[in-house]
């Protein structure tokens, strides 16, 4: 068995290095042998679900077995890392999330915990005694579910305090802002001001522009923000890389990228400062340089760039997710659609031509069935495509008849369990009881024998893998809150949220023969918790603490020496 270990540690080795310099350097290679052990792995194998140890060379896994076979056959040469009574998992990998706003949410005004619009006024006004001359207040992440007022916030609500400083509030789900009349005056808007296609300038009634811009309509005022500098996109790109290490964290897939970050991100993840496996999808304009020059990896293999991403309709919260039947608590309005047939259809052959996987934003039960109609046209007019797998991203209101087409049709449903326990205290007053029945529908989608990717959207949500694992097997607030309207039958098994964040996120990205499971020749991707969140309660998620982060066999985060 031994001598087995070793002649695979050769092999995957060379493999994985691209080594040819002859059986002295392999030799060198095989005995860099890690162990891996002192706590239940639970591998993400049906056949072979759990394991006491896994040996792991040049950050491939080896072999995978009990402890005493493992120690046994890798010999004395072995290095052996504690999981200290811990529980590994395949790495963890957020199938949905926005990297670099993760950064900045962290170098920026957050406003995620902020609990009222009293409250929301008074951090204004601190920061605008702090302002520069000519400077823009901003901030992201404020939401008005559960605020006493019951309400979003106004320029009514922040010019007493704000003055002539400009100050734009982006509301938590990056699908509309609130804005100050100075910044409003600065940017040209006002009450007579047209709304853009696919925008809504929200007014009262006498015909006032509150301050709330939602979706296209953010535009108007983005301009007074100005884009960050190249160092400082550096700076919240390392800086997310090591909020998501601590949360236990291996991989991204990375929406919405600006093209020209791809480069700054695989020269970071080459000089370690972004520790991550990072799957991007481009913006639009990203699609010129894909079919350009194909898609791409960096040379560690960390950073893939082979998607791009799209949007079909607005959010739910802010009312723009484009809906079959008009909104419950307004009724004048159905919500927004971003994109038309025609430039769908241009996108979609030219990303089937150059290889690049399409990933489209579709919220309401209408965007999500014209999503699944313009991709089958899209199938039909490209049958010798092959595999493309493009996904829905968020998935959040079906028409329950459209459920079993996702199969059908082969489309990745990209959710965020995490929407489902925060939208559901407001989802019923948006689209009354009975379209709850195909909301958020993870079980019914399972069911139909859909793949999940599961991921957070964060920076609209937190990103704690342990809130989208508790939120997918327990469908409850984080208060244990659960009503009728929640829908609690559409819950996941413990086993279907394991897949939901390491296999099926590994195939959405075409890297399932790499990652998603603990076994030999895959990748050494881990988390380690230090509870077992296959069986404890379900409120006891919440509480477990990383205790190590792993990417190709090198320690990312070691919550033992953060204690």
């Amino acid at each position: 068995m031994r001598s087995l270990l070793l002649l695979a540690a050769a092999a995957f080795a060379l493999q994985a290095c691209g080594k040819t310099d002859g059986g002295e350097q392999a030799a060198s290679d095989a005995a860099a042998v890690v162990i891996y052990t002192g706590g239940l792995i639970y591998t993400g194998l049906e056949e072979r679900p759990t394991a006491q140890a896994a040996a792991v060379s040049d950050g491939v896994i080896l072999a995978v077995g009990t402890r005493e076979m493992i120690e046994e056959s890798a010999g004395d040469g072995a290095r052996t890392v504690d999981l200290g009574g811990g529980f590994m998992y395949p790495g963890f990998t957020d199938a949905h999330a926005h990297l670099l706003g993760i950064g900045m949410r962290e170098l920026t005004l957050n406003l995620e915990d902020v609990g009222s619009i009293s409250e929301l006024v008074s951090i204004v006004e601190a920061n605008v005694q702090h302002a520069g001359e000519n400077e823009t207040v901003f901030g992201r992440g404020w939401i008005e579910t559960g605020w006493p007022e019951g309400r979003m916030p106004t320029r009514d609500d922040l010019d007493p305090v704000s003055g002539a400083t400009p100050v734009i509030l982006t509301r938590a789900d990056g699908h509309a802002l609130v804005a100050n009349s100075a910044a409003l005056d600065a940017a040209g808007v006002g009450d007579e001001t047209p709304d853009p296609d696919g925008g809504k300038i929200e007014r009262d009634a006498a015909g006032r522009a509150t301050g709330i811009l939602v979706d296209n309509a953010m535009g108007l005022v983005w301009g007074l923000i100005g884009a960050p500098s190249e160092d400082e996109k550096s700076e919240a790109y390392a800086k997310a890389s090591d909020v998501y290490s601590a949360y236990g964290w291996t991989g991204v897939h990375n929406m919405s990228v600006n093209p020209g970050d791809v480069a700054m991100m695989e020269e970071l993840s080459a000089g370690g400062a972004l520790g991550l496996r990072v799957y991007n999808a481009l913006d639009p304009q990203g699609l010129d340089m894909l079919e350009k020059d194909g898609p791409r990896a960096s040379l560690n293999g960390r950073v893939i760039t082979r998607a791009m991403k799209l949007y079909i309709d607005g959010a739910l919260g802010s009312r723009g997710a484009a809906l079959i039947e008009p909104y419950a608590d307004r009724p004048e309005s159905t919500g927004l659609l971003l994109m038309n047939h025609d430039e769908a259809l241009a996108l979609f052959n030219r990303a089937v031509a150059a290889g690049v996987q399409v990933c489209t934003h579709a919220i309401g039960d209408r965007g999500n069935q014209l999503l699944l109609d313009w991709y089958e046209e899209a199938f039909a007019a490209n049958l010798d495509a092959g595999d493309l797998r493009w996904r829905d991203e968020h998935t959040q209101i079906l028409d329950p008849a459209d459920i079993p087409r996702f199969a059908e049709l082969g489309v990745i449903a990209s959710m965020q369990p995490s929407h489902a326990i925060g939208d559901l205290y407001f989802a019923p007053d948006r689209l009354g009881s009975e379209r709850l029945s195909g909301a958020y529908a993870w079980r019914a989608l399972i069911d139909a024998g859909a793949i999940i990717a599961g991921g957070s959207d964060a920076p609209v949500e937190r990103g704690d893998p342990r809130i989208e694992f508790y939120a997918a097997v327990a469908r409850r607030g984080l208060d244990g809150t659960q009503t009728d309207d929640w829908h609690g039958e559409q819950a996941v098994t413990r086993e279907e949220a394991l897949k939901m964040f390491t296999l099926w996120p590994a195939y959405a990205s075409f890297q399932e023969d790499l990652l998603g499971t603990i076994e030999p020749g895959k990748r050494a991707d881990f988390t380690v918790f230090s509870k077992d969140i296959m069986t404890v309660p379900a409120a006891e998620i919440l509480t477990a603490e990383t205790v190590m982060t792993v990417v190709d066999g090198e320690i990312v985060y070691d919550g033992r020496a953060a204690d």
